[in-house]
């Protein structure tokens, strides 16, 4: 059974991917949970931050580490609308989260394109959560781009 924290956090993830939107940024958005509480989010500022890596993952990731005081992230879940690309899957890695969980499949440069994986071998992974939700976001988005 799908659990409906799941389903909760990653509509606050859509939240943050919606900042990204309405500031025409790529529509992806991330929060960080420990003990059921949000202590992080993030959406991706590559154009305003003129910052390559200033993707979701990234800005929730370094807001955690300050809240937490802590490098290591074993007790918290990640919720990301899209799939990791290569370089937030590094950095995830590193934080050695507990959980990553994430809606939609990002088949261009998603981390799961890597093999092995680039994960930290004992983070979970869920994929699918409000998946045609994030999907959606992100296509309206380039087919708006592309008009």
């Amino acid at each position: 059974m799908l659990d409906l924290n799941h389903s909760h956090f990653m509509a606050l993830a859509i939240k943050e991917a919606m900042k990204a939107y309405e500031e025409d940024e790529v529509p992806i958005g991330c929060v960080i949970v420990a003990n059921n509480q949000v202590i992080a989010k993030g959406y991706n500022q590559t154009q305003q931050l003129n910052d390559a890596t200033a993707h979701a993952e990234i800005i929730a990731l370094t807001s955690a580490f300050n809240f937490l005081n802590s490098k290591i992230l074993k007790e918290c879940t990640l919720y990301i609308t899209i799939e990791p690309c290569a370089m937030c899957a590094g950095a995830i890695r590193w934080a050695q989260l507990g959980m990553l969980v994430y809606g939609a499949r990002e088949d261009k440069c998603g981390y799961s394109l890597y093999k092995p994986t680039i994960l930290h071998p004992k983070t979970q992974v869920l994929a699918g959560i409000e998946e045609k939700a994030c999907a959606n976001l992100i296509q309206e988005f380039f087919k708006e781009k592309r008009k």
